[in-house]
């Protein structure tokens, strides 16, 4: 995941509903049982493992039975020493007890963040215990002598490491971008870190590191499953007996599933946003702007998709009364650089979720040179009475604003076409007109519009527009 790039803002549920989905995670409720549990006759190894002949009263403790009952104790155990949930004294050269840790009150008596710092440290365990091979390959490394031999493996420990940091950034810009929610098959995240952006059909030998990059991921999103980082829906097993079957025909949705399919808990969400907050990027979150003033607001939520920018704009007005945060906004709106008509935009859009209480406001810019046009819009969308007509050279000016704009916000994409196209149709003479538009960005419109009128005619009468106004600006 690139880190010169802003990233979308995350919408996270309330501290105390991710406490409690903490709480409520398999590993950290096991190992904070199993932390209860233990007392002065409790064993354990040097390291700090439970010894093997109390495995089984620790499973027992779980409620844990079969054959994995034993190997899922010891990993609650090991999380519950690596949290703080028991601590290790006695130490001696072969076995040592343990006694209720510090942090094990906090996660009865601590606050929602008491909660939570516990977790995050549960997830750093199991996202390491994910970056080591499995173990019976590790048993493969050791030579017949016994000793153990690590360059037999093909395992590089910060280079597994950074892969993985890899694909949990992907899926969590996937998470948070517009559109982004619900599961995202696992060749798909594999490819991501695999199949360049550029590469067309990839070779058989992209093909094969993308399918051996989504078991290893298989195998490693089964073990962050239970710390509650993510839903996962496995590779089907059927398809690993039979690594020759290929698809007759195209796969539908429930094929593409067979291969596996993951996503973000909003747990997870939480999680990933503070690592990323650690490792030093920006990582916004719907709601850091609430107490901001209109000016951090309407800036801030430019780089937003639609949705995430409605709803920090919904918080910061839920915060203020509506006719100030209006003169606010509008006061905030003004402006001739090049970030300004993306902020009217956004002012514009702020305001239409403001009743009218906010009409003395509106009314008070009408003859404002850069905010009439704007105000007239939304005391006639309010249905207001007595509003001025806009001059001509209101409506041509609020129109290069708003194209301006809505490039800032989404560059040449589709929607902007259709505008453009829409505007040419209905105004014979506009490029004519549009030229002399006393607008800063008013070149750079023409010039886009240029670009995007899929009629060579329309399109050569824009890019003649915008050498007059460039000629006409001095530049």
């Amino acid at each position: 995941m690139s880190d010169s790039s802003p990233l979308p803002p995350v919408r996270l549920t309330s501290e105390a509903e991710l406490a409690r989905d903490a709480l409520a995670t398999p590993l950290l409720s096991r190992a904070a049982r199993l932390a209860r549990w233990a007392g002065p006759d409790t064993r354990v190894g040097a390291g700090g493992e439970l010894v093997e002949e109390q495995l089984a009263g620790a499973a027992d403790a779980l409620g844990l039975t079969g054959d994995d009952a034993a190997a899922f104790a010891s990993e609650a155990w090991r999380i519950a020493v690596d949290t703080g949930l028991v601590e290790i004294v006695n130490e001696g050269e072969d076995e040592s007890t343990v006694v209720a840790g510090a942090d094990l009150a906090l996660l009865t008596s601590g606050g929602p963040q008491d909660v939570l710092g516990v977790w995050l440290v549960a997830l750093e365990a199991v996202l390491a215990d994910a970056s080591v091979p499995d173990l019976d390959e590790l048993a493969g490394a050791v030579e017949d002598g016994g000793e153990f031999d690590l360059s037999s493996l093909d395992w590089d420990p910060e280079a597994e490491a950074e892969f993985l940091d890899g694909v949990l950034g992907n899926l969590y810009l996937l998470t948070v971008s517009e559109g982004g929610e619900g599961p995202v098959p696992l060749p798909a995240l594999a490819a991501s870190m695999i199949v360049p952006d550029d590469m067309g059909d990839p070779s058989n030998d992209v093909l094969e590191q993308v399918s051996d990059a989504m078991m290893r991921l298989d195998d490693q999103f089964r073990l962050l499953e239970p710390v509650g980082l993510v839903d996962f829906q496995p590779v089907d097993e059927a398809l690993m007996a039979d690594t020759d079957e290929e698809p007759a025909g195209p796969l539908d949705e429930t094929d593409v599933s067979r291969y596996g399919m993951v996503q973000l808990t909003p747990l997870g969400l939480y999680g990933l946003r503070s690592r990323l907050l650690e490792a030093g990027l920006s990582v916004p979150a719907v709601g850091d702007l609430v107490d901001k003033g209109a000016d951090a607001l309407l800036e801030g939520t430019g780089v937003f998709p639609p949705a995430a920018a409605q709803a920090e704009t919904e918080q910061w007005l839920a915060r203020r009364e509506p006719l100030p945060a209006a003169r606010e906004l509008l006061a905030a709106a003004r402006g001739g650089d090049a970030g300004a008509p993306l902020r009217r935009l956004r002012c514009q859009q702020a305001l239409s979720l403001v009743g009218m209480e906010a009409e003395p406001a509106l009314r008070d810019v009408l003859d404002d040179a850069e905010l009439g046009g704007l105000a007239r819009v939304w005391l006639s969308e309010h249905g207001a009475v007595d509003v001025p007509p806009p001059s001509e050279a209101m409506i041509f000016w609020l129109t290069i604003d708003t194209v301006a704009a809505q490039l800032a916000a989404e560059g040449n994409s589709a929607e902007l076409q259709g505008l453009v196209e829409g505007l040419a149709q209905r105004h014979g003479g506009f490029f004519a007109a549009a030229w002399r538009v006393d607008h800063p960005a008013t070149p750079d419109v023409l010039e886009a519009m240029g670009r995007l009128h899929p009629d060579k005619k329309v399109a050569k009468e824009a890019r003649k527009a915008a050498f007059k106004a460039r000629s006409q600006q001095g530049g």
